[in-house]
């Protein structure tokens, strides 16, 4: 989108047009919402007639249901495919491109329950528990602690694409990337852990909520080191558009 941009500085645009093409990525993430809310209404109403509650019942032992299971499966592996494509598309680099994707993946996480609570009525709380990914095994938690990762996402991608704008990049550095990798890896495993449990009468027990914090916590401080850490604009010499 940006590769035939002919602009007059060094950097890939100015923060007006960053301004323009965040609002149509919010857009685009708003619609890809709804219809991850009407395709989860469709299988409610097929699965769960009389009401989506935890404890889960158990699912896929029937042939229908395992291919039913394995198609949700692909439409989520799906779904983060489209969500890099458009992240691609909205952005001009490689900075830009992570923020877009997190902005994507944080909006549409968001607006999926807005649209389930217009369409469903549900959550009727924001600690209602859900199925949050199926791959490699399922997550679950209540819902509070997915939309907490979606904003912490949203003011990371802002605050990329507000610098990227002034030249000023986030460079993480290879100690970060591992500190980031594993801060991501203890909040799954914390949704992976609950996930495994949904079945049983205490599932709620065992979400650990201080695992869960720790890695955002863990994230949210290796970000600000890394914005501490790269307050110098960029040179022409070493900026690229890739």
């Amino acid at each position: 989108m940006c590769a035939s941009e002919q602009l007059p500085n060094i950097y890939c645009e100015s923060l007006q047009t960053t301004l323009k093409r965040l609002c149509i990525a919010i857009v685009f993430s708003i619609a890809f919402g709804y219809i991850e809310a009407a395709v989860v209404v469709y299988l409610r109403e097929i699965f769960h007639p009389d009401g989506f509650t935890f404890p889960m019942t158990v699912f896929g032992i029937d042939a229908l249901s395992k291919r039913i299971l394995l198609t949700e499966i692909g439409r989520e592996a799906s779904t983060i495919v489209l969500i890099f494509t458009g992240a691609w598309l909205f952005g001009c680099n490689r900075h830009q491109r992570f923020a877009y994707f997190m902005i994507i993946f944080a909006v549409w996480d968001i607006f999926y329950y807005v649209w389930l609570k217009v369409l469903l009525d549900w959550p009727a709380s924001i600690m209602d528990w859900d199925i949050l990914f199926l791959i490699p095994i399922t997550w679950a938690s209540p819902v509070l602690y997915p939309v907490l990762i979606s904003i912490t996402l949203i003011v990371f991608a802002v605050i990329i694409l507000y610098r990227c704008s002034y030249g000023r990049m986030v460079k993480p550095t290879l100690p970060d990337w591992l500190a980031f990798f594993l801060s991501g890896l203890i909040v799954v495993v914390s949704f992976c852990i609950a996930g495994l449990h949904i079945t049983e009468q205490d599932y709620a027990s065992y979400f650990y909520r201080s695992l869960f914090a720790v890695g955002l916590l863990l994230s949210i401080l290796t970000f600000v080191k890394c914005c501490l850490n790269s307050g110098k604009k960029v040179p022409e010499s070493q900026f690229r558009k890739d």
